[in-house]
């Protein structure tokens, strides 16, 4: 089935529009006398929804239809419309249910096949059965309305023989009378001949009473006898009024037409009389029955403003973004709030019943659709992020009996940290996962710890001798004199004879330090140059105890290397000559390779001294 059919069945399963506008209907009674007014206004069949069996399950929808394929009583179209709608009502209503369950339980909504169901095969056969007893029975109903045609046209001819006969008019008035009777014996004619029909016979009746040539009182019997049967049924029309339920006091109505019709004439001087009366009693049943329809009208225009209003409702919530399964699930809450609403609201209008209905549905199906979807893609996520965190867990297991602590704790480290960029999972799972990561992990390093418990304490006794050599670097001033350089090398040198601290304290310690060496040696203007050429020059005298040719082998060495930064120095020079500085990032290389072009010139320079300090040291050494 395909998405447009899917939603008319959907539309249909939600309500059944059963109701059509009310006809403007003015019925009257048909003048049965001469000399009565000819208004001849056929009344109609009243279309109002009536009151019907609420059917639960699809099992009591099929009882009934049996009951009605293969029982006495005639189909009627109405009941067998209602039942028809209930059906699917139902059976769509139970399709959709399974569909649900499917998609809760993580079916995938693409690849959902709907089952053949063998109620809906049972429901059609019988329905097909009905169908031809009520093709049947219009036939039927249609063979006898043309048969009763043909037999009131026979005794219109009859009536009409009669009227062209006045000196017979006399003898045959029991013969008259008998066709009257005839007449109202028989029943209904096709209705596109009716009103033809009545004006016919009624003319010619008319004719025959205005010929007749009866004693006066047996004229003024039958004049008596037929008022008092109209004036009961004026009465009866006039007491309709009272009744409560409109669509019953319109029912009754058009039988007291239908008995009006067959009465005979009243005296002339009473028909209009009579005949107003009764037509003034059938236009406050009319209207009354007008008014009801109106009133159905304006609850059904009501309806669809209140419809119209949830659909923008429900369109503004699957328009929201949702972030997170927290912005779907409070959005689903609201959307089922509103199809709980949407349920209580009646019938709209015929013709947008069915529009109001089908937009809300989309907009709904739009809504779960992408639900659907989300969760599902969500789904493979958590089942991707899972995998990744049982490969951690495998790799932290091979791990955990490790006694290399410190590269074993920090690839564990690695590990955690990894863990953090990963996703997440389910709760549940995720807690199981997590547990068991985390066991591993402490295997290690509860291992570890009760492994390096001494070299732990050696740790931080080494913090608090640093420290100790901080404080003291911190105290020296220029006081010192001469001594101060000595007394800063001989702090440096007892602090770097001093073993490894806490790795937590490590790089907060290191900064500290440096931080007072910076400012010793800025005070003592000795330059970063200068401290490392003054370190050169002190292992000069090292250097010359290798060999004879130790110092010009270094002095060579440095001249290689001083050459080499001249020529890369010369070679950066050159490149920037090339370079443009229109752009941000063409001016950023420059600035770049200006600052290493200048590197290299200190460092050359501290070669260059480098190279001094070993002539002057080879001076020294020939003069000695």
């Amino acid at each position: 089935m395909d998405s447009q059919e899917n939603i008319l069945e959907q539309g249909i399963s939600e309500e059944k529009v059963n109701q059509e506008a009310a006809p403007e209907v003015v019925t009257t009674a048909e003048a049965a006398e001469a000399a009565e007014p000819q208004e001849v206004l056929e009344p109609q069949e009243d279309q109002a929804p009536v009151e019907r069996k609420v059917y639960e399950t699809k099992k009591e929808v099929l009882d009934r239809v049996k009951e009605i394929a293969h029982g006495e009583e005639m189909p009627q179209k109405d009941e067998v419309d209602y039942l028809k709608t209930t059906f699917y009502k139902l059976h769509i209503a139970e399709r959709e249910a399974k569909l649900r369950a499917y998609i809760d339980g993580g079916g995938d909504p693409e690849l959902y096949q709907i089952t053949p169901d063998e109620d809906e095969e049972v429901f059609k056969a019988e329905m097909g059965v009905i169908r031809e007893r009520r093709q049947q029975q219009f036939r039927e109903q249609e063979a006898e309305k043309e048969e009763n045609l043909r037999k009131k046209l026979e005794i219109i001819e009859k009536i009409k023989a009669m009227v062209t006969s006045p000196e017979e008019a006399n003898k045959t008035f029991q013969e008259f009378k008998a066709l009257q009777q005839e007449w109202r014996d028989i029943k209904a004619v096709p209705a596109e001949k009716a009103n033809e029909l009545w004006r016919n016979y009624q003319l010619y009746v008319e004719q025959f009473y205005d010929l007749l040539k009866l004693n006066s009182e047996a004229r003024e019997y039958d004049f008596k006898k037929n008022l008092e049967l109209k004036t009961k049924l004026c009465e009866a029309a006039e007491k309709l009024a009272e009744e409560n339920d409109v669509i019953s006091a319109f029912h009754q109505l058009q039988k007291l037409h239908q008995e009006y019709r067959e009465i005979g004439p009243v005296s002339k001087d009473l028909r209009e009389e009579v005949w107003n009366r009764f037509k003034a009693a059938s236009t406050v049943i009319n209207k009354r029955h007008q008014q009801h329809f109106e009133g159905i009208r304006a609850r059904e225009e009501e309806n669809l403003a209140k419809k119209t209003a949830l659909c923008e409702k429900v369109e503004a919530i699957a328009a929201e973004e949702n972030k997170g399964s927290g912005d779907w699930e409070r959005h689903t809450k609201e959307i089922i709030e509103l199809q709980s609403e949407w349920k209580t609201i009646g019938f709209a209008p015929q013709k947008m019943n069915i529009k109001i209905f089908e937009r809300f549905r989309a907009a709904c199906d739009d809504f779960f659709g992408r639900k659907a979807e989300y969760f599902k893609t969500l789904k493979d996520t958590f089942k991707e992020n899972a995998e990744k965190k049982r490969a951690l867990i495998e790799k932290a297991k091979a791990l955990q009996d490790s006694t290399d602590w410190k590269s074993t704790g920090d690839k564990l480290i690695n590990l955690q940290k990894e863990w953090k960029q990963i996703g997440m999972v389910p709760k549940k799972l995720g807690d199981q996962l997590w547990e068991e990561f985390l066991g591993a992990c402490n295997k290690f390093f509860e291992a570890r710890n009760a492994a390096t418990a001494g070299t732990r304490g050696e740790e931080h006794a080494n913090l608090e001798r640093k420290r100790d050599v901080i404080a003291r670097l911190k105290l020296v001033t220029e006081e010192a004199g001469d001594n101060l350089q000595e007394m800063v090398q001989q702090l440096v040198n007892e602090y770097q004879a001093i073993g490894h601290v806490p790795f937590r304290e490590k790089d907060k310690l290191y900064e500290e330090y440096h931080a007072v060496l910076d400012k010793l040696y800025k005070e003592l203007n000795i330059s970063v140059a200068k401290r490392r050429l003054n370190s050169f020059k002190q292992n000069l005298k090292q250097v010359a105890e290798r060999g004879e040719n130790a110092l010009d082998n270094e002095r060579a060495r440095l001249f290689r290397q001083y050459e080499a930064m001249k020529q890369e120095i010369q070679t950066y020079e050159n490149n920037l000559g090339f370079l443009s500085v229109s752009s941000k990032k063409g001016n950023s290389l420059i600035d770049e390779m200006n600052r290493k072009v200048q590197k290299l010139k200190d460092d050359m320079n501290l070669v260059r001294e480098k190279i001094k300090a070993i002539d002057q040291e080879n001076r020294e050494k020939q003069e000695s």
